[in-house]
């Protein structure tokens, strides 16, 4: 019971990200970079105390998986960030669970995995639930228009997410602690160019406010976070796992509320429930499907 709450406190403590991202006066791909950059030192921190062995063999051996995949992930930050800057955190953060949709429709070109009909119907029922979402006469305070731009970021996010959770099934003998470091420094080694280029690397809107906001997203939400994660889901199944992520998104709608009294009208709370039903329903069929045949085969 033990590590259930260590993945509980993990997906709530992603679920308030937007928040502090709102309190930050930088922009979006500075954000990602120091998240990337700090986030990958306090875990090579942490992998000296747990004593974590590095395989620099295997590491190599995906060298070309793991720059495409950290650059990914890097981009996916930023894209999440626009998103949360356009739009309320909860549309932002539905949009963006939109990414296991993403990988359902490139699974059976990417994995040549079979598209079922349990899954057809979840992707059809998800792209209902992001229309209604949109709602574009929405009660959010933002200009229809601004609240488009943030969804469709929200959406690339969730594709670019999508890339990474796909690509990392191709990489083999890393463990997801060695992974996820790797992918860290490279979103961050990445970025810097990127952020040079467009930003000239002018922090000069970091505050003692944003400084510490920073600080928490880059110690507290990544981090901490990610190290909890890969402690946890080591002594969790699938099921449970898959179950447990979805308090990321619920949290985040009620943070919102709460914190930054967020508002949501009916058909997008709909819309969210149908966004977030399609894939917890399609993982649970799929669950069930696969247990069954382990039955039969025995």
């Amino acid at each position: 019971m033990k590590e259930h709450y260590k993945l509980i406190s993990v997906m709530l403590i992603f679920g308030s990200i937007g928040i502090f991202v709102k309190k930050i006066n930088l922009s979006s791909s500075e954000i990602a970079l120091l998240r990337g950059a700090i986030g990958g030192l306090f875990l090579l921190g942490t992998s000296f105390l747990v004593k974590q062995r590095f395989s620099f063999k295997a590491i190599k051996a995906n060298v070309v998986l793991l720059v495409l995949s950290g650059a990914a992930i890097g981009f996916n930050w930023i894209f999440l960030f626009e998103s949360y800057r356009y739009t309320t955190i909860s549309n932002a953060t539905l949009s963006y669970y939109f990414a296991p949709i993403f990988v359902m429709i490139l699974a059976p070109v990417v994995l040549k995995e079979k598209l079922t009909a349990v899954k057809v119907g979840s992707i059809i029922t998800a792209m209902i639930g992001l229309f209604l979402v949109v709602d574009i006469g929405g009660g959010n305070g933002n200009a229809p228009l601004q609240h488009i731009v943030g969804v469709l970021y929200g959406l690339l996010a969730a594709a670019f997410y999508a890339s990474v959770i796909l690509m990392n099934k191709f990489i083999k003998n890393l463990s997801g602690y060695e992974t996820t470091l790797v992918q860290l420094w490279v979103a961050a080694l990445v970025l810097f160019p990127y952020v040079y280029l467009k930003e000239q690397l002018d922090f000069s809107g970091l505050n003692a406010e944003s400084l510490i906001f920073i600080l928490i997203i880059g110690v507290v939400h990544t981090g901490i976070a990610y190290f909890l994660y890969f402690v946890s889901i080591k002594k969790l199944q699938g099921q449970t796992i898959a179950i447990l992520s979805y308090i990321d998104p619920i949290s985040a709608v009620i943070m919102a509320a709460i914190f930054l009294q967020e508002s949501m009208r009916v058909i997008q709370i709909i819309g969210g429930i149908l966004i977030l039903g399609s894939t917890f329903f399609s993982e649970r069929l799929e669950m069930k499907l696969q247990t069954m045949q382990k039955t039969k085969a025995s």
